[in-house]
């Protein structure tokens, strides 16, 4: 049986859940992958995830974690500057869903509301009517993140709470992206409104870790990473705003994911406002 099917889907294994999803265990983990003893990990990691590691800066890496938070390399990741075009904050297998009366609607996973999602009702007001994007990152993705747009950003809002993986198995279970910590910033722009940029963690993350706390930004700058583990960004943006792909929004309600990579176009502004 696949561990994580175990996990979630066992007696045996929900109560082994509860001492996995604690943030202490991620965080004495995390402290270890910073260790240079981690290192004897980057190899093994490499082969079983198959990673090309002729994408990626590697020079002078000691840990597992500073491997983990490896930077590509430049070129590769080109950010489309159109100021119409909203771009992808991160590698990441997206889906996108309609927010209607507060509810964002999953097929097969639990279903969440943007108030739980937020912890401020008034705040996921806003959004109804518009899109959530979630990207799913995996432990083999790039682990940096950048802002999807121009702006004005808020100061980071953290909210605590549990990790949980971030993989079907327990999308399908429970609704992870409102008990998992998490940490989101409001961005106000010129063509999209004021979006909302989240991160949430994942078992065994060590940290969500954000550069800025508030100030004037731009597209593709890098806003932040992950340390190890997989995780989640997800961008809301307010009704009316964006116009996005029909291929994109035929596979996310029909369940499939669609890989996409960091400053790559995932939707087009609908009208000019200021």
């Amino acid at each position: 049986m696949d561990s994580q099917l175990f996990l979630y889907h066992t007696i045996p294994g929900r109560v082994l859940l509860k001492f996995l999803t604690q943030p202490i265990l991620s965080k004495i983990i995390g402290c270890f992958l910073d260790t240079s003893c981690s290192g004897i990990l980057i190899k093994p990691f490499v082969k079983q995830n198959r990673i090309d590691l002729s994408d990626y800066e590697t020079d002078g890496i000691r840990s597992f974690n500073e491997f983990f938070i490896r930077r590509i390399k430049p070129g590769l990741r080109p950010v489309d500057f159109d100021p119409e075009h909203l771009i992808a904050p991160c590698d990441g297998l997206l889906r996108v869903y309609p927010i209607r009366d507060g509810l964002v609607m999953n097929i097969k996973e639990a279903p969440y509301t943007t108030a739980s999602l937020l912890r401020d009702p008034a705040l996921a007001k806003r959004y109804d009517g518009g899109y959530c994007f979630v990207f799913r990152l995996c432990v083999d993705h790039y682990h940096r993140y950048c802002y999807a747009d121009s702006g004005i950003k808020s100061r980071n809002v953290h909210l605590k709470g549990i990790l949980h993986t971030v993989r079907p198995a327990a999308l399908m279970t429970l609704p992870v992206f409102t008990e998992n910590s998490r940490e989101f910033t409001l961005i106000r722009t010129v063509r999209f409104g004021t979006i909302l940029q989240m991160e949430v963690g994942a078992m065994l993350v060590g940290k969500i870790c954000n550069h800025l706390q508030k100030g004037i930004v731009r597209r593709g700058d890098e806003k932040g990473y992950f340390k190890y583990g997989g995780s989640t960004v997800i961008l809301l943006v307010p009704e009316g705003r964006v116009q996005i792909d029909p291929d994109l929004l035929k596979a996310s309600a029909a369940g499939k994911e669609t890989p996409v990579q960091l400053g790559s176009k995932i939707g087009t502004a609908c009208i000019s406002k200021t």
